[in-house]
């Protein structure tokens, strides 16, 4: 099954929460949506024959509610073996995205982010969702938040963030944040300096925009640019947002880089699902 979503179940709280968002996204993109649990690769036959048992008490349990949720998705759940993140990558090869939970049953509950979904959201050939912090309800519209930063790795979140929108039919929020260190004291500028840099930025913006806003006009996009740190700046405003889409590594990232700094305390501090973008070759 190509093109479809991936979901990683697992019988926590916090997959059930990833296949509720797999389902609603796959309903609303009209795809397919595969459900996999991912038991360890070597185990005594009895405790592998438990294991199995209750991943497929998981399966079942999670097909239910995707089914309830997306009646009309095409629906597989499936028991594979080996590492759960290196499953998961390796499902990304064929996958339209992947959607996992912010943390695992077997991981700490402490942790803001398990390792899992950081493996999975760093070397995933596809968009990733990672699903955490609240869910909008039926009645919350609320908005997409996309951060715009000029890059090429940064125009697939620009394409993804505006067929978002448009799909869930809310406006785009699109962030340039143009300053990500506080160089004041270091750099004296009056007012009228900052402006004109200011201003130089919004037509940054603006021309990221401009082409995506013709492809789809019946979006309605707030542009924000700011002199602030982008973490700080995104994470304030997600208050109102359903869903942050970001690129995998921004304009000061290096080539090498799986995933951006930015990006990445995103994963560990968003009060919504992050969702990562991809470019072919990124």
């Amino acid at each position: 099954m190509h093109n479809a979503n991936v979901v990683g179940v697992d019988g926590s709280e916090s997959a059930l929460a990833a296949v509720r968002w797999a389902a609603s996204d796959a309903a609303l993109h009209r795809v397919p949506l595969r459900l996999v649990s991912v038991g360890a690769g070597t185990l005594p036959d009895a405790a592998r024959a438990a294991d199995e048992t209750d991943r497929h008490r998981w399966l079942d349990s999670a097909t239910r509610l995707a089914i309830e949720i997306a009646p009309r998705a095409q629906v597989r759940p499936e028991l594979r073996r080996g590492a759960p993140g290196s499953v998961l990558v390796e499902e990304s090869g064929r996958a339209r995205r992947v959607i996992v939970g912010i943390r695992g049953l077997a991981e700490r509950t402490g942790l803001p982010v398990g390792s899992v979904a950081e493996l999975v959201a760093m070397h995933a050939a596809c968009p990733v969702a990672v699903v955490r912090g609240r869910e909008p309800g039926p009645a919350e519209p609320s908005s997409i938040l996309v951060g715009v930063d000029g890059s090429r790795v940064g125009e697939a979140a620009v394409a993804t963030a505006f067929e978002e929108a448009s799909a869930r039919r809310v406006p785009l929020v699109a962030v340039h944040v143009w300053m990500d260190v506080a160089i004041d004291p270091w750099l004296p500028a009056d007012d009228g300096e900052w402006e004109e840099i200011n201003e130089t930025e919004r037509a940054v913006l603006a021309e990221r925009l401009a082409g995506w806003q013709e492809k789809y006009p019946d979006v309605e996009v707030r542009r924000v640019v700011e002199r602030d740190r982008p973490v700080r700046y995104l994470i304030e405003h997600a208050e109102n947002a359903q869903l942050i889409v970001v690129g995998s590594r921004g304009r000061g990232g290096m080539t090498g880089m799986l995933l951006g700094s930015t990006s990445r305390a995103l994963l560990h501090m968003a009060p919504c699902p992050v969702l990562i973008a991809r470019s072919p070759n990124t």
